[in-house]
């Protein structure tokens, strides 16, 4: 009980610092338009291939191909939709939006799949004149199949920007 009262406390946290800000006009964002895609890797729990497609200037979806270390190894696929706030931080040069998002995760062991739902919730550094962006991440995962269970996963990245 009290793993689900701090992964809510978590949760309305950080929407309530995306929805304190995100008013900044399209046109100020740095490097970000929808269309725009992301391709790098992620290393944590788990680790491999982090993308990232934008919808639109402040929203996109997320996924990752990655192999979980804890519990005897396991493949672990998510995608999330995320929501940006680029106005939480002023930077000098590039972008730091955070974001808030939820999605789904699909983790494959032998005789175990497991489905939940993730509530990511990160910061990415967007550089100005390159395309590269660094991320860290932390989501908490409430699987619902085969049963209740409540995780964490989280992790640093850098993705190419497309």
């Amino acid at each position: 009980m009290r793993f689900k009262g701090i992964v809510l406390l978590f949760v309305l946290a950080a929407v309530s610092l995306l929805v304190t800000g995100g008013s900044r006009a399209q046109e100020e964002v740095q490097r970000i338009d929808a269309g725009d895609k992301e391709f790098g890797i992620i290393l944590g729990e788990p680790s491999g291939f982090s993308g990232k497609i934008w919808t639109t200037w402040n929203a996109a979806v997320d996924f990752g191909l990655a192999w979980s270390f804890g519990d005897g190894g396991h493949f672990h696929i998510h995608a999330d939709y995320l929501f940006h706030n680029f106005d939480f931080f002023d930077v000098e040069e590039g972008s730091l939006p955070i974001y808030v998002g939820i999605g789904g995760r699909l983790r494959l062991e032998e005789d175990d799949p497991r489905i939940g739902i993730r509530i990511p919730v990160g910061v990415e550094y967007v550089f100005e004149k390159q395309p590269v962006c660094l991320f860290l991440e932390i989501a908490p995962i409430v699987d619902v199949v085969p049963e209740t269970e409540a995780n964490v996963n989280g992790g640093i990245g850098v993705r190419l920007i497309f």
